[in-house]
């Protein structure tokens, strides 16, 4: 044995085979490069406005691209999460980027409805096969910080978010659909670090067997945990379904009920995603002091006054409103999915997917199923339904207490 030990430490460096230090350079990188995924994904609601016009979409319509993309996005994630656990395939990171980079091009060139949804899928393929292995990269590199490694991933794809409103806006809306294709250029650079994040991770897997597991939930049985999962996946459920009224048809909101410019409703959805992000990235290490469950109380629960109150706002208080839900609404997701990782620690890379794609999967058919409403009242009948959402927030207490060591 000891003509084995000087082998690993002549290749990798110390840090990366200590399981109870943060290596922030991976985890960067991972929510860097989730950054550019969620920025590139953004750009697709962003032009439905210039989309709407062009090829006169319905809202219907618009809520198909959306589920195009959001099923590919979803609904393969839990496989691939799954087949990974077992056969861990680091390059399966900047293979998804590829998938991406593909969608973009299709997406500048697309002149029918057809190849819309097309070009959409393919970009929801890329993100299917990203984020069960960054997440797992994530919290491979967390150093036992499983709440801020979550949250620090997640806000690189809240950031991104809240940017590719603006750039489409700065970029595409003023030169039309074929300038899409300057954002390939994100998605090459995504490639490039996750080629390098594959490569450390194929060297460091040593790391990953040795860290330590929490039984936290060593006690339940196995019908408990399932019924925990099932009250998650609830309370994702009423989370996105409200997310994505606000991602996919707030600026129609805006500019319905207070006659905005395109390119200021562009601005209030920035300020929404924006503090989106910040949300996000307060929720995870939040969560590691006090507790995933308290969060999630505060941020689904806890939001409920602000969306029932948003749709009787001004314009002011609308934007104000706005800012405060990203804020609150935002801050569960992170604790969710670690929570759900804690309850299955032997599958990560399947409960990431799950979640992960629970959220796409869910975004998605709430966008079409919000579109019809959209078509068949109006938009802002369709935001007063929906603020009774977060109301859901109350099955929290169903979840099961941790076990402390």
């Amino acid at each position: 044995m000891s003509k084995m030990e000087p082998i690993p430490n002549q290749t990798l460096t110390p840090t990366e085979f200590d399981p109870t230090k943060t290596i922030l350079p991976v985890v960067g990188a991972v929510s860097f490069v989730h950054l550019l995924n969620d920025l590139i994904q953004a750009i697709l609601p962003s032009i439905y406005p210039m989309l709407k016009t062009n090829y006169e979409l319905s809202f219907t319509q618009i809520g198909m691209i959306t589920l195009a993309f959001q099923m590919t996005a979803s609904l393969l994630q839990p496989g691939i999460g799954l087949y990974t656990d077992k056969h861990p395939k680091p390059y399966l990171l900047p293979t998804g980027m590829l998938f991406t980079l593909c969608g973009l091009v299709m997406l500048a060139l697309a002149d029918s409805f057809t190849w819309l949804l097309i070009a959409s899928a393919m970009i929801g393929l890329g993100s299917s096969t990203f984020h069960p292995e960054a997440s797992r990269v994530a919290r491979m590199a967390s150093g036992g910080r499983f709440g801020f490694a979550q949250s620090f991933f997640q806000v690189g794809g809240n950031a991104g978010s809240a940017f590719g409103p603006l750039l489409a806006a700065a970029i595409i809306l003023p030169q039309g659909q074929g300038a899409i294709g300057w954002f390939t250029l994100f998605a090459i650079l995504g490639f490039s670090v996750l080629f390098g994040v594959s490569r450390w991770t194929i060297r460091s897997r040593a790391s990953l067997k040795s860290v330590k597991k929490h039984p936290h939930f060593a006690h339940l049985t196995r019908k408990q945990v399932i019924g925990a999962l099932v009250i998650l996946a609830l309370l994702v459920f009423s989370k996105y379904i409200y997310m994505a009224a606000f991602t996919n048809y707030y600026t129609f909101y805006l500019i319905e009920k207070f006659s905005t410019s395109v390119a200021n409703a562009q601005l209030f959805l920035f300020l929404f995603l924006a503090a989106v992000a910040i949300g996000t990235f307060a929720g995870g290490p939040i969560g590691d002091k006090v507790g995933r469950k308290a969060v999630i109380w505060i941020s689904i629960l806890g939001a409920a006054p602000f969306t029932l109150l948003f749709p009787y706002c001004n314009l002011f208080w609308t934007a104000v409103l706005s800012v405060v839900i990203g804020l609150v609404l935002s801050s569960a997701f992170s604790a969710i999915v670690v929570l759900a990782q804690e309850l299955v620690p032997s599958k990560i890379g399947m409960i990431s997917g799950v979640f992960f794609g629970l959220m796409f999967g869910i975004s998605g058919i709430a966008a079409a199923g919000l579109g019809a409403i959209a078509d068949a009242t109006s938009i802002e009948n369709m935001f007063n339904y929906c603020a009774f959402l977060p109301l859901l927030g109350i099955i929290t207490i169903l979840l099961p207490a941790m076990k402390r060591d």
